[in-house]
C-alpha cells in the first residue's frame, strides 16, 4: 500500500482562491446609466419639439411618460408582483420614445392610453424589463394607429399650428398643389410630422453622442440607412429626402438598436438592420401607408430570435456531429 506523504508549501508560494459566480467581468455600466444615456442624447430633440410645438408637445410627452411609469409600477406592485424597477429609467424612456412617434395634436388621453399600452402590452406581459420581444414604445404606437387612426394622421405645421400632410405624405398622395419641404427644413425640423420625426440634425446630435457613450454599434443603424438609401435610388425616388423624411433616423438610432428587442452578434445586427431597412422601403414604396419604420421594427424584432439562433458562435464544449 502506498505511503501517504504530506508536503509542505513555503507560504511565499500559496495562493488564495476565491469562487464566485459568473460573470467574472463585470461592467461598470449598468441599466439605469444606459437608459439615462439614450434620455440625454434625445434631449436636443425634446428641446427641439417644444420649440417648435409648444405646449403641445410638453403635454404630450409628460401624458405617456406619466401613464407609463405608473403603468409599471401598477403592474410591479400589485398585478404581478414584482420589484418595482421605476427608478431604471426604462418606463421614462419608453414615454419619451412613445410620445416622439405621436402628433403634436393628438388628445392627451389618447397619449396616456398609449403609454398604458406601450408598458402593459410592450413589456410587463413578456415579464418585465429584458424579457420583451417588442420594442415598447412602437407596440403603443401600433395599438394606436389601430384604434384611433384619424387622429393618429393628423399633423399640424410647427409654430403656426396648420394642419398639412407630412413631406413623405406629400410625396405618396402625388399632392402637385403642395411644395414639399426643402432639405433644410428637413434638417432643422420645420416640417409636419410626429414630435420625433421633426429635426434630423438634432437626432443625429443624440446618435453622436450614442456612440461615444458605446451604447449602440454601426451595424443596425447603417445597414438599416444604407438599404433604404439604396432602394429608394433604385425606385426613382430622392434617397436623401427619404433619410431625411419620416422616421428614418429615429428608428435606426433610437428603436431598432435597442439592446433587448435587438440581435446580440455583430453579423444578427447586420441582418436585422437590413431587414428593417427593406421593409421600410417595401411599405413606403408599394404600401398604402407613408411611413414604414414602425412597423418594420416590429416585424423584424420577432426575427431576433431566430436570427440569434442561428449566428451565435458554438458553445464551448457543444457536441458537434459525430465523425465517420
Amino acid at each position: 500500500m502506498a505511503k501517504k506523504v504530506k508536503i509542505e508549501v513555503p507560504e511565499q508560494y500559496q495562493v488564495r482562491l476565491s469562487m464566485s459566480a459568473s460573470p467574472h467581468i463585470r461592467s461598470s455600466e449598468d441599466v439605469p446609466r444606459v437608459m439615462l444615456d439614450v434620455l440625454i442624447a434625445l434631449t436636443p430633440a425634446i428641446l427641439g419639439a417644444v420649440y417648435y410645438f409648444r405646449f403641445k408637445a410638453l403635454s404630450v410627452m409628460l401624458a405617456c411618460i406619466i401613464a407609463a411609469v405608473a403603468t409599471e409600477f401598477i403592474c410591479s406592485k400589485w398585478l404581478f408582483g414584482k420589484r418595482v424597477m421605476i427608478d431604471d429609467w426604462s418606463a421614462v424612456l419608453a414615454g419619451i420614445l412613445l410620445a416622439f412617434c405621436l402628433p403634436p395634436g393628438i388628445p392627451i388621453w389618447a397619449a396616456a392610453i398609449g403609454g398604458f399600452c406601450a408598458v402593459f402590452f410592450g413589456k410587463m406581459l413578456f415579464g418585465g424589463l429584458g424579457q420583451n420581444i417588442f420594442n415598447p414604445a412602437l407596440v403603443g404606437r401600433a395599438i394606436l394607429l389601430a384604434s384611433w387612426p384619424v387622429s393618429m394622421t393628423t399633423w399640424e405645421q410647427p409654430i403656426d399650428g396648420v394642419t398639412m400632410a407630412t413631406p413623405l405624405g406629400i410625396i405618396k398622395e402625388g399632392l402637385a398643389d403642395v411644395v414639399p419641404p426643402t432639405y433644410f427644413d428637413l434638417l432643422t425640423g420645420n416640417v409636419a410630422g410626429s414630435l420625433g420625426e421633426t429635426s434630423a440634425v438634432l437626432l443625429l446630435i443624440g446618435a453622436v453622442y450614442l456612440f461615444y457613450r458605446k451604447i449602440i454599434t454601426w451595424h443596425v443603424p447603417f445597414t438599416f440607412i444604407a438599404v433604404v438609401l439604396v432602394g429608394s435610388a433604385f425606385a426613382g425616388r430622392d434617397p436623401v429626402y427619404e433619410l431625411l423624411s419620416g422616421g428614418l433616423i429615429l428608428g435606426a438610432f433610437f428603436m431598432a438598436t435597442d439592446m433587448v428587442t435587438s440581435p446580440v452578434t455583430p453579423l444578427g445586427r447586420i441582418l436585422f438592420g437590413a431587414g428593417c431597412g427593406l421593409l421600410t422601403f417595401i411599405i413606403r414604396n408599394f404600401g398604402g401607408y407613408p411611413e414604414g419604420v414602425c412597423y418594420a421594427i416590429l416585424i423584424m424584432n420577432a426575427t431576433v430570435p431566430l436570427i440569434d439562433k442561428y449566428t451565435l458562435p458554438k458553445e464551448f464544449g457543444q457536441k458537434g456531429r459525430k465523425a465517420k
